[in-house]
């Protein structure tokens, strides 16, 4: 009955792919030549790749600002001050300043005080219905806070900041118990439940809720705290951030808002595209026997472009970015910070693997598939790679993201109450025939 139903479906809800171009639709929100549409403003970050000069696109180096400070000199403050950087991009992002050293310990401090999770909620929100996928876990889990609240329901500016200080500090826990749920109701493990520490950072108590033994080094917890900086925000414009946008410009509760965007951020075109990555290098290494080899490994990377092998998606993974074109800048810096654990590991020759595909890719795709478009290693490239490093599951790739990006998505749901003042309304153009009514005794 089903594969009837879904044919039929299928047969009529095909769209003539040439009505794009008839109606001057903008799919997916892009000009041809991949800008996006612009539906907004913001001032919480900026994605810069290319400039246009005259009218034409220009590429240039990446670039990615949080309320106009440069990425790149949060990351350099931080491993100056040997500090976790996580907390003061928070900051940062919710208030549009960096914080002084009171502020910033006081946040701190705040942070660690809401980390833990209600009363009964582990055990009736998590353990009672664990889930084989920690992102449909954590999204559930958000939508339950909704019961434990006493004003789900306040759109003012000062509920709605309290109730997203508490998902950013709950996000770890929440992911790390339905982790541990889905280890051990589905994969038959051990479950282990440990406490937050309210005087950790929030990489460091991801880490510890995490593992069995509660244990990790130093460079794990700052390569992890590096990540969670670098996937905070990306602009309005990313899937889940616009989802924000929209769902928030409805006047929902901020549970509703948060979840919607981490459903969009669990889709694989968005966050989980670092997982895909992983399982291409899983494939890569089986199939090359020397990975420094250029001749060898350009050798794979060919048949991989031409849909011979791999998925035969002819995709080279976690090369290719819709704005950065000469680079990533969060790439750069998992990059370099990448290789100190890779030594720490014992693993540089697969820390090479990826340094000569990096380098390798760009050429081979402009030249088999002849665009001539710049393509550069975007940050899903080096992530998953480091996580792995670290031992991290690959289920809890995307909730990663999640945990970092929640802090943009409660700095972009504020902006919109602020600023938004209007519901999301684009227009869709009906391309279907209008129809008489068949009476149901003369249906065939």
């Amino acid at each position: 009955m089903f594969d009837y139903f879904s044919r039929l479906a299928t047969l009529n809800d095909k769209i003539d792919p040439s009505f794009y171009q008839t109606y001057d639709v903008k799919r997916g929100l892009r000009y041809s030549d991949g800008r996006g549409v612009l539906v907004g403003l913001t001032r919480i970050g900026d994605v810069v790749g290319y400039e246009v000069r005259d009218g034409e696109k220009a590429a240039v180096p990446g670039r990615l600002l949080y309320r106009g400070y440069d990425i790149e000199d949060l990351v350099r403050d931080t491993e100056q001050r040997d500090e976790f950087g996580f907390e003061q991009a928070v900051f940062l992002l919710l208030f549009g300043e960096l914080p002084t050293a009171s502020q910033l310990a006081e946040f701190r401090a705040l942070l660690g005080t809401m980390r833990a999770l209600p009363e009964h909620f582990v055990n009736d929100m998590i353990m009672k219905a664990p889930s084989s996928d920690i992102m449909n876990k954590l999204a559930r889990s958000v939508l339950a806070c909704y019961s434990y609240d006493t004003d789900p329901e306040d759109t003012d500016i000062q509920n709605v900041l309290k109730q997203s200080l508490e998902l950013i500090a709950r996000f770890p826990t929440m992911a790390a118990y339905g982790f541990q749920a889905k280890r051990h109701y589905y994969d038959g493990k051990s479950l282990y439940i440990h406490n937050p520490d309210p005087a950790l950072s929030t990489a460091e108590n991801l880490l510890r809720l995490i593992r069995a033994d509660k244990t990790y080094t130093r460079l794990e917890a700052e390569l992890l705290d590096l990540s969670l900086i670098i996937h905070a925000e990306h602009g309005g414009g990313n899937n889940s951030s616009f989802a924000i946008h929209v769902v928030s410009s409805s006047d929902t509760d901020t549970y509703s808002a948060i979840s919607a965007a981490v459903g969009s951020l669990k889709g694989k075109r968005h966050g989980g595209a670092n997982i895909k990555v992983i399982e291409m290098m899983d494939d890569i290494k089986e199939n090359v026997r020397d990975w420094s080899s250029e001749r060898e490994v350009g050798g794979y990377l060919r048949k991989i472009v031409r849909k011979e092998a791999f998925d035969r998606g002819g995709l080279i993974y976690g090369q290719g970015h819709a704005v950065y074109t000469v680079s990533d800048p969060r790439a750069l810096l998992l990059r370099e910070k990448a290789k100190k654990l890779a030594e720490e590991k014992g693993v540089l020759d697969e820390y090479g693997l990826y340094r000569l595909i990096e380098r390798l890719a760009p050429e081979l795709v402009a030249e088999e598939k002849q665009t001539g478009k710049l393509i550069c290693a975007n940050v899903d490239f080096y992530s998953g790679f480091v996580y792995s490093m670290m031992d991290i599951p690959r289920e809890l790739f995307t909730p990663i993201f999640a945990i970092s990006r929640v802090a943009g998505w409660a700095a972009h749901r504020i902006e919109e109450l602020v600023s938004g003042g209007r519901i999301y309304r684009p227009a869709f153009k009906n391309v279907g025939n209008p129809r008489a009514f068949i009476p149901l005794e003369q249906r065939r």
